[in-house]
């Protein structure tokens, strides 16, 4: 699984959700990250929850997803944020190879890091 690529699934909330895809991507850990929103349903500590959230479906290889693990959970605000790997076990191979070739890329901040909550 190392050097395959694979799409890890993430959900935040939505004032979180854009933060966390662009300091991934700006740390060379996934080469695109999709957001979109959906609505959740999940027991959280016995109670039932209803939350709008954002899904980001993340590409990356097998060999960054301990980072990508680590740098999520240090950027997210849940206790315990929602962050799956499933491989990718076929696909456009241009696309495949624009993957691995994009992670690993470090970016500068985003200008606007030091504005953000």
């Amino acid at each position: 699984m190392k050097g395959e690529v694979v799409v890890v699934l993430c959900t935040a909330p939505t004032r979180d959700a854009e933060r966390i895809a662009d300091l991934i991507v700006r740390k060379g850990l996934a080469a695109c990250v999709n957001i979109m929103g959906v609505g959740s349903i999940y027991r959280w500590e016995g109670v039932i929850q209803h939350e709008r959230e954002e899904l980001m479906v993340i590409k990356t290889t097998g060999e960054l997803l301990e980072n990508l693990t680590e740098t999520i959970g240090g950027a997210h605000p849940y206790d315990v944020p929602e962050i799956i790997a499933l491989p990718v076990v076929g696909g456009h191979a241009d696309y495949l190879a624009w993957v691995r070739e994009s992670v690993g890329r470090r970016e500068g901040p985003h200008p606007d890091a030091g504005q953000r909550d």
